[in-house]
């Protein structure tokens, strides 16, 4: 009997509420999501899981996946990092800080199970293995390897009146080896804030574009041969060349996307960054069919928000591509449910802020966001501080705006021209002039006014301060 046949017996011994309950865990829905969609408690959840999980006779929600080929197995297709948060331990004698410590570990778990880019064994799960990691039956690297994952986290907390400490640690499930850690030290005021501002902080420094994961990723994706690279190996190695913002590095990223996308067509992240690659063609002058790249920018945003709604990321592009076309309200309503769905999302707050600088909105309302993005992820790649740049220069701060501006992609034209209406602003010709040479010599076919049109720049006062500016320094 082959493995379809076999599976789909399996699937028949369920009840019709069993394999409804196990699909929607097995794509990725929290219990309290799966109690909503099928009006029953997430406690009754639980219950229906242990039930599925013993009638198919598997051990974790990546062997669930499994039963079901369609919407399930992307994950496998795409080889994305299987993360196993081990519920943090708390060293204090206090019960409250035993209460604490799994609170921030369940949170920890749901907020990183909504990331496209991880597949997250369940908290419930991970606390029955913890309790076999204290009775001594197994080690923690073997209950890892055996829930299939990759990766493993753990945590240790330490606090009293006044202080709270915890340390975390990622570590390869395999060789056991230490891939990153970090320690956290802050006063205890409202318990609550402080388990948010924990949760938060751990989410951007492991999940971000540049966080813990995806630079573990990277440099084992290094190692491999070209031939062996999965969807996500190449979504990874293309994140990196489109955060280069340069013409080749963008050029490269459509490569290894496409590539991605070949391999999986649903992968949801993959068609979002395609669409920011093919955006980002049209607006820095790389592309000499600008009004093709927006096409294929619309074609891949479209089929990502088709594929997932409520991804913030998909969201904010869709909201730029809407405002490209002319369609303002549209796209207010499309950054709206970005900030809804990615709030705590470090990158989303980045790409928001500079979508509310230039496209719809206020450069009052950008600064914030982009502040607390840097605040989320303090490993903040090169890209934020060119989004912090312009966020400034719309704002009037023209100043900080240079700052920030140095800190970005030297090799971006967008980067080269706001520093050019930065310096001119300040009446600081020769630097103007230079960045200005610069631009014109390296990116001859980048004009001030198609990227008006193409970023594109909507909001009346930033497209009257970018005008102002490059007549200043004659920048067509």
């Amino acid at each position: 009997m082959s493995n379809d046949a076999l599976k789909a017996r399996t699937l028949d011994a369920l009840s019709g509420r069993e394999r409804a309950v196990a699909e929607k865990f097995a794509s990725g829905m929290t219990y309290r999501e799966i109690g909503e969609a099928l009006f029953i408690a997430p406690t009754t959840v639980r219950t229906h899981l242990a039930a599925v999980y013993e009638k198919l006779g598997v051990r974790n929600k990546i062997g669930l996946a499994g039963h079901f080929a369609g919407r399930a197995s992307a994950a496998e297709r795409s080889g994305l990092p299987v993360l196993a948060v081990l519920p943090i331990e708390s060293y204090s004698p206090d019960g409250q800080w035993s209460r604490f410590a799994d609170g921030l570990s369940a949170d920890i778990i749901t907020d990183l199970a909504r990331y496209s880019k991880l597949s997250v064994i369940a908290f419930h799960t991970m606390k029955a293995c913890r309790d076999n990691v204290r009775q001594g039956n197994l080690g923690v690297l073997a209950v890892s390897r055996d829930l299939g994952a990759d990766y493993v986290l753990e945590g240790q907390l330490r606090a009293d009146d006044r202080r709270i400490r915890l340390t975390v640690q990622l570590s390869d499930a395999r060789s056991g080896g230490s891939l990153w850690s970090e320690r956290y030290d802050r006063p205890v005021e409202d318990i609550f804030t402080l388990q948010d501002s924990l949760t938060e902080s751990i989410i951007n420094v492991l999940a971000g574009s540049y966080g813990a994961l995806a630079t573990v990723g990277r440099n084992a994706v290094r190692r491999k041969p070209p031939a062996s690279l999965r969807a996500y190996d190449c979504y990874l190695l293309a994140v990196e060349q489109q955060d280069t913002f340069s013409r080749a590095g963008n050029a490269e990223a459509i490569r290894l996307l496409s590539r991605a996308l070949e391999l999986d067509p649903t992968f949801v992240r993959a068609w979002t960054e395609l669409a920011y690659a093919y955006s980002i063609e049209a607006c820095s002058g790389y592309s000499d069919d600008a009004q093709r790249s927006i096409q294929n920018w619309r074609s891949a945003i479209e089929t990502a928000i088709q594929f997932d709604p409520t991804d913030s990321h998909a969201c904010t592009c869709l909201g730029d591509l809407l405002g490209c076309l002319g369609d303002l309200e549209g796209a207010e309503r499309a950054h709206q449910r970005a900030l809804e769905y990615g709030y705590n999302h470090a990158d989303t707050l980045a790409l928001l802020g500079g979508s509310k600088a230039l496209v719809a909105g206020d450069p009052a309302e950008a600064i914030p966001l982009i502040e607390r993005a840097m605040r989320l992820n303090p490993l903040a790649p090169p890209w934020y501080f060119g989004m912090h740049g312009r966020i400034l220069f719309a704002a009037g701060r023209h100043r900080e705006a240079i700052a920030a501006l140095r800190r970005s992609s030297p090799d971006s034209s967008n980067m080269l021209m706001f520093l050019a209406l930065a310096h001119a602003a300040v009446d600081e010709t020769d630097e103007a002039a230079s960045f200005a040479v610069r631009l014109k010599e390296e990116f001859p076919e980048f004009s001030v006014e198609g990227f008006i049109a193409h970023y594109p720049v909507t909001n009346p006062d930033a497209v009257q301060a970018i005008r102002q500016a490059a007549k200043l320094v004659k920048l067509n």
